[in-house]
């Protein structure tokens, strides 16, 4: 695929960032555009392995070397009709995505691997600037009705399938716009949030109908959404936080990494102090880092969103902690294709110290933190927090080296429990260990409801959220019609225990 000897001629190279000292001064896109032929490079880098081990590291089996092919030949429209074929959001997955599918590149073994992520984005930029992302206007409509509650990735996704088969979508949110986590949850240096209005405004052209400030189970009665509609898709996703109960929680100055992302998106947006979803106003009041020593309790994707936000707040100090040993691998030093952690050989998902762009701007990272107390002045405020170092001797775990470092800001990005409960119960679905919604198949306990995305499998990617959509969306048009169009997943020739993900 590409040109044969790519791969020989031409060294991986990603996008061009901005610099360190301009982008902490705004929330503009820290990624600069692609270029054209840097793109084509990168595509001629494609090898004709034989099996596409990229396929299954994808979740959602996206065809990566016909379209890698496609941009090499400059044939860019083809190349989109390949990857929009299995990807409803590129323009999302091109921007955020981890890129499993890169940790399953054969390239990958022993040198840098295709860079499929800004392949993607360049061919989903490209086609709409070339206006080839048009409205999918089904011929025919069904006149079944189904209801999408929530419209983050799953939601979208699968509303956007079940549009194209010809069913009518009402998609209900909670938030006053729509988008969920790539609305309010990603910040706007990573995805401008133009981006998700411009994919938003297409699927309105389609047809597709959204009702925002309606949290249904609230303001909207559930039992009104099961009258009204011939089908309904849960994908409101894992929102319940998950925090630390030790000493000193109650402080003021802990809050949720989220509660502080989502205001942020807001700032930017220009919405002042917005109500949340229930129409209360903020209950712990506007969240800002400025001038505080910031405390990341979490050392995931999330965290580092907290991290970059904090430095363009102008925190005066930024420390991100994480319970786990830190990897032996940096992929600043020591790229995970040059050494692989024993536990996670390609072509699996690789076991490596990640430094973000967040991270680039200015951050103390600790590994191995054990976060035991949060520590108060006499007015109740959070002023610095008790923690200790593990290690492991002899196979004892030994904690030592505990102190108290300053924190006038904890931000607990630690992950999601399980969706919010109260309109599971309305809808008498069943729930597994997790609570999480008990779909296996993605149909309920209650015929006509099904469960997509963190919902069902609890928090993960948004690209495999996108997957999670599509194919409830399979599950809700048999459902419906006794058999399904929609295109299912690509179906890999590699074992399932390859996922990548």
């Amino acid at each position: 695929m590409g040109k044969p000897t790519g791969f020989l001629e031409f060294q991986r190279e990603l996008a061009n960032k901005r610099a360190v000292e301009e982008r902490r001064l705004d929330y503009n896109e820290v990624e600069m555009p692609a270029e054209d032929e840097n793109s084509r490079k990168q595509a001629a880098r494609c090898m004709d392995c034989g099996v596409p081990f990229c396929h299954n590291g994808c979740p959602l089996g996206n065809i990566i070397p016909e379209f890698n092919d496609a941009v090499y030949e400059e044939n860019w429209e083809y190349a989109y009709q390949i990857l929009s074929s299995t990807n409803n959001f590129p323009e999302f997955t091109g921007r955020i995505c981890p890129a499993p599918c890169e940790a399953s590149c054969v390239l990958g073994i022993n040198k840098p691997p295709v860079a499929i992520e800004y392949i993607e984005k360049s061919i989903i930029e490209r086609a709409y600037a070339n206006g080839w992302v048009k409205p999918n206007i089904p011929k025919k409509r069904t006149g079944k009705k189904v209801a999408v509650v929530g419209s983050g990735p799953a939601g979208l996704a699968a509303a956007s399938q079940l549009n194209k088969a010809g069913h009518l979508v009402t998609v209900f949110e909670r938030a006053d716009e729509i988008g969920g986590l790539v609305r309010y949850g990603i910040p706007d240096f990573k995805l401008d949030k133009s981006v998700v209005r411009r994919r938003v405004e297409v699927m309105k052209e389609e047809g597709i109908t959204f009702i925002t400030n309606a949290n249904v189970g609230f303001n909207v009665k559930s039992s009104d959404i099961l009258r009204d509609f011939d089908a309904i898709v849960l994908s409101g996703g894992s929102t319940v936080p998950r925090m630390i109960d030790i000493k000193g929680k109650e402080l003021k100055g802990i809050y949720p990494a989220m509660e502080f992302l989502s205001q942020q998106n807001k700032r930017v947006a220009g919405i002042e102090r917005v109500n949340d979803h229930k129409g209360e106003a903020y209950q712990n009041g506007e969240i800002f880092a400025t001038d505080k020593n910031v405390v990341v309790i979490g050392g995931g994707d999330t965290g580092s969103d907290c991290v970059g936000t904090s430095n363009r707040h102008k925190a005066k100090t930024i420390t991100q902690v994480e319970v786990m040993p830190e990897p032996s691998i940096d992929d600043k030093k020591q790229p995970f294709y040059q050494v692989r952690a024993e536990a996670t050989p390609w072509p699996n998902w690789p076991l490596t110290k990640r430094t973000s762009t967040s991270h680039e701007e200015g951050c103390e990272r600790l590994f191995s933190i054990n976060v035991k107390e949060f520590i108060g002045d006499e007015n109740g405020n959070l002023k610095g927090i008790l923690i200790s170092e593990s290690a492991f001797f002899n196979g004892t775990k030994v904690e030592m080296n505990e102190r108290e470092i300053p924190c006038e800001l904890a931000l607990i990005a630690a992950g999601f429990l399980n969706p919010q409960q109260d309109l599971l119960e309305q809808l008498e679905v069943e729930v597994d260990e997790r609570k999480n919604v008990k779909a296996p198949n993605y149909q309920t306990s209650n015929a006509k409801v099904f469960a997509a995305g963190d919902m069902r499998r609890g928090q993960s990617l948004v690209v495999w959220a996108i997957s999670e959509g599509r194919e409830c969306a399979r599950k809700v048009d048999e459902f419906l019609m006794g058999e399904t169009l929609l295109e299912a997943k690509a179906v890999s020739m590699i074992s399932p225990a390859y996922s990548g993900a």
